[in-house]
């Protein structure tokens, strides 16, 4: 083959730029760092190098993610633990004032105190950090507590993005931290009538019913006392006509949210034990704890752990006439008795009523004269525009708060003669009105004053399976502002009416709670109880219960954080060491006592929050380093990848270099070449 002079300068200029090319290359490698800097020089460190860009770029995010969360989480848990600090001082002062030695002067100045580290809580709770509030939940620019200790954030938790599909909350929200509830609390009620043997008090009375009355030194009644010491019964006969005994009228809802009237008949023989066991067996086989506190008061702890439905109440009676007056059927008949207990054994003999629990609610019925006797048949609490009951109403099944969504049979316990009695005053101060919601009817039915069946948003008719409160709240305001139904076209029409003038809802803590909208005092009253309340010829209790003469709550899986420091720092101010009944100032503040119970549940609740606050805080600051050691190793293994070995670009450049001088050198020479060199 010919090698002409043109395919000899070709094949030189080809192999020319193929050598400058790797040199420029190599050069270009050794200044940048890096092994390539376009996708087409080497597709798949390109593909290995963007692919580990991505994994840099989530880590970064990661990191600053977890590292923001971690500030809140540490503020968060620092202020808790500031709450703690509070509510530990809070429980020191309420020991000393427990002190039976401690003056009305420093009474009050303890309670002055106890104010000054409420109104320190209430700046805690309201702690911000960058404008934004800690306890609001996903609302961190609403302030969590108002002035009146109510909790205006959500239960919503703020999460931190710690990788594909991974989420972490960081924040502990003001439903979590003053309304939460605690599983592992037994709920624990208690009478608030303190009882005092009457043998001890009148012990000449007890020898002869005709003796004057002498003074004797009051004795609390204690479990080991006989029936005879509370009722102070004079005749010990105890044949069938029921003369000696006493008999006590109980009715409550149990852990389960069943509902039970009870008449217990006992000698004055029998011990208080009796009665105590009489009253557990109700509740069912080892269900709750019942026992008499050193002020005689009847204490009912629930075995059954975060459960909020245990109720209680009861009232007594003894007919010194010799008849049969206290035996009754009907629990209104025992009105026609006395409180007094001088007055009945000795003046004028005949009906005693012994009372367990008062609460100062005003009575439904005027001629309910008797506080005792009295469950659920009370008027709502008067508060300005707002009426107020004092029950909340909680889902059986999973001890929650019910909503206006809620169905009526999740709450209460029905059965086939159930009717809800509404009755009181209208808004304009007058009219009265007077309804039975009757659940026995299928739809459900409302009879009275006003007589209508119950329909739901869409105008259908209910029956009582699918009941909710939002029904229920709208007969009682169509009933207080007077809109009845069935002169409007539609029963939606009726209720429309019925918003302008009034607003029934459910409180955050399911207390049912009527406004008036055209006045700052409203006029109206409210009763809402059921219908047969007062028949102990049911063993059924009352369906649903809203306003009640019940027994008070020492301690309960659920927490209302501020609204039991109010109540706590209320005792000390009044005074109380113990619940009274007989105080008409308060007469369902818990006391001293038992707010010292409340505030250690109250203080282990925080703590718990403050642990499970600290566990986030280190769940972030963990995952915060795990990402800078992730970063560090991704970038090496990008490194290893991407970047120049210094030493094998400096190798290959002088390798280049000695080739591109070879080739140079030989076309040199070869140039020189002519045909004489030949010849």
């Amino acid at each position: 083959m010919r090698v002409t002079s043109t395919s000899y300068y070709n094949n030189i200029y080809g192999e020319n730029n193929k050598l400058n090319q790797q040199l420029f290359d190599v050069n270009k490698q050794i200044a940048s760092g890096q092994k390539i800097q376009y996708a087409h020089e080497d597709p798949g460190i390109f593909i290995d190098t963007l692919r580990l860009d991505n994994e840099i770029t989530t880590l970064t995010q990661v990191k600053s993610s977890a590292q923001s969360a971690y500030k809140v989480s540490t503020q968060t848990d620092t202020t808790i633990g500031e709450i703690v600090k509070a509510i530990e001082s809070m429980k020191v002062k309420l020991i000393n004032a427990a002190n039976s030695s401690n003056s009305d002067t420093s009474t009050q100045a303890i309670a002055k105190e106890l104010r000054g580290l409420k109104n320190n809580l209430l700046t805690l709770a309201n702690t911000s950090i960058g404008g934004e509030y800690l306890f609001s939940g996903t609302a961190t620019s609403q302030i969590p507590i108002a002035t009146d200790g109510t909790y205006q954030g959500n239960d919503k938790d703020l999460k931190a993005f710690l990788g594909s599909g991974v989420k972490q909350k960081y924040n502990i929200s003001g439903t979590q931290l003053f309304l939460g509830d605690e599983s592992k609390i037994n709920r624990t009620i208690t009478t608030n009538v303190p009882q005092l043997s009457l043998t001890e008090q009148y012990p000449d009375l007890m020898k002869d019913p005709s003796m004057a009355r002498t003074s004797g030194t009051p004795t609390y009644i204690s479990s080991s006392s006989t029936i005879r010491d509370l009722m102070g019964d004079t005749d010990t006969n105890t044949t069938n006509n029921g003369i000696g005994s006493s008999f006590f009228y109980i009715q409550g809802t149990k852990s389960d949210g069943t509902t039970f009237k009870k008449q217990i008949q006992l000698s004055s023989t029998d011990t208080v034990d009796t009665l105590l066991q009489n009253i557990s067996n109700v509740y069912g086989s080892n269900q709750v704890n019942v026992s008499m506190n050193p002020n005689g008061q009847i204490e009912i702890a629930d075995k059954k752990t975060g459960s909020s439905k245990l109720d209680f109440h009861m009232v007594g009676a003894i007919d010194f006439s010799g008849g049969v007056a206290a035996n009754v059927s009907n629990i209104d008949a025992l009105q026609l008795g006395t409180t007094d207990f001088e007055t009945a054994a000795i003046t004028m003999p005949g009906l005693y009523v012994k009372e367990f629990t008062k609460s100062g609610l005003p009575p439904s019925n005027v001629t309910n004269t008797i506080e005792g006797i009295n469950y659920d048949r009370t008027n709502f609490e008067n508060m300005g525009a707002k009426l107020l009951s004092n029950i909340s109403q909680i889902d059986k099944s999973i001890n929650a708060y019910a909503t206006s969504s809620s169905k009526l049979v999740d709450i209460g316990s029905f059965n086939a003669t159930t009717k809800l009695h509404l009755e009181g005053t209208q808004i304009d101060g007058i009219t009265p009105y007077n309804i039975n919601i009757d659940f026995t009817a299928n739809p459900v039915a409302v009879t009275g004053t006003q007589s209508f069946t119950v329909e739901n948003g869409l105008g259908a008719t209910t029956n009582i399976n699918d009941m909710t409160y939002q029904q229920l709240m709208d007969i009682v305001n169509m009933a207080v502002t007077g809109q009845d139904p069935t002169t409007f076209p539609t029963y939606s029409d009726a209720i429309a009416a019925s918003n302008q003038f009034g607003k029934t809802s459910l409180s955050y803590d399911g207390k049912l709670t009527f406004e008036e909208l055209s006045s700052p005092i409203t006029k109206a009253q409210i009763s809402l109880s059921d219908a047969s309340s007062s028949d102990y010829s049911i063993t059924t209790g009352s369906a649903l219960t809203f306003n009640a003469n019940s027994a008070l709550t020492i301690r309960d899986p659920k927490t209302d954080f501020f609204a039991q420091i109010e109540e706590i720092i209320q005792s000390v101010e009044q005074g109380k060491k113990r619940s009274d009944g007989s105080d008409t100032t308060d007469p369902r503040n818990i006391g001293i006592q038992n707010s010292i119970q409340m505030m250690d549940d109250l203080s282990n609740h925080v703590s718990r929050l403050q642990t499970e606050s600290g566990s986030y805080s280190q769940v972030l600051q963990a995952s915060s380093d795990r990402s800078d050691l992730l970063i560090v190793n991704t970038k090496m293994l990008q490194s290893d990848i991407i970047d120049t070995d210094a030493a094998e670009a400096n190798l290959r450049l002088q390798q280049l270099s000695l080739n591109y001088q070879a080739m140079l050198s030989s076309i040199s020479k070869v140039s020189k070449l002519s045909l004489v060199n030949y010849l």
